[in-house]
Parts: C-alpha cells; structure tokens; sequence
C-alpha cells in the first residue's frame, strides 16, 4: 500500500469510528415547537397589560411553545361595572378543535369579588401536553366575565 492510501484508509476508520461512537452515545431527540396568538373578550370588565389600567388587552401573543412546557401571562382585571363582580373564565374557538385535547389554560384568579374600579392581578397559564403532535399552530379565545 502507498502512504496515501494508508492515509485515506486511517482517515476512513477514524470517520467510521467517530460515527459509531456518536451513536452510541445517545437517543436522537426532536422538538416541535408551537405558535400562538390568542384572543381577549372582557364582559362587564376590563382586561389590561398595566396595572394602571392604561393599556387594554384585546389579545395574547403565548411566543413559540414546545410540548411539555407551560407558559404564564399576567394582566389586570378591572370591574367596569357598578355593582361587586365575580370573575369566571372559559375558552373557546379552538383552532384547529383537536388541540383543546392537548391545551389547557387555567389562571390563579380565586373567586374573590371585585368592587366597581377595583383591579386584580391574574396569571393564565397555558399548559401544552407532551403527546402534542403534528399541530404547528394554533389560536384560541379567552373569554372572561363578570357578574354579581
């Protein structure tokens, strides 16, 4: 053999080598990642990114989620009204409908009642599961009402 054929031939054990030792190494590991922008309806209140209540919140831009993780998103409830409220939340308009099988928003919001003008801090959770598949984006509403 000439030297540059032992050299080709090292070169090649050593590529083969590399190559073998990477797989054994580990599992291959994917993600996906998920978009999302949402949308805020307010009945009877007021939903603001402030908690001076000067910049209302008409929707929610939840970034690039992957599954697994979860995501928080503050903002200020106000009651707009004249007479003490409680808070109730729902979701609707998935889209597409299966990804409510893989989402889950939920907020810390307790039950008190709010007074005429009184502001609370609440925090919504968006909860992605990890069997999530084949969804790469995806928007839904947040409704939130107010009564007493």
């Amino acid at each position: 053999m000439k030297k540059h054929e032992i050299a080709v031939t090292i070169a090649l054990l050593s590529l083969v080598t590399y190559t073998l030792a990477l797989s054994a190494l580990g599992t291959v590991q994917t993600n996906r990642m998920i978009s999302n922008a949402g949308t805020v309806k307010a009945i009877g209140v007021g939903v603001y990114s402030d908690s001076e209540c000067t910049s209302p919140l008409s929707s929610i831009d939840w970034g690039t989620l992957e599954p697994g993780t979860t995501k928080d998103v503050t903002c200020y409830v106000k009651n707009e009204g004249n007479s003490a409220s409680v808070l109730s939340m729902e979701t609707s308009n998935w889209s597409p409908p299966s990804v409510s099988d893989y989402m889950t928003l939920s907020w810390d919001y307790t039950g008190q009642p709010l007074n005429p003008d009184e502001v609370v801090e609440v925090t919504f959770t968006l909860t992605v599961s990890p069997s999530i598949d084949g969804i790469t984006s995806f928007s839904f509403d947040i409704v939130i009402v107010g009564s007493g």
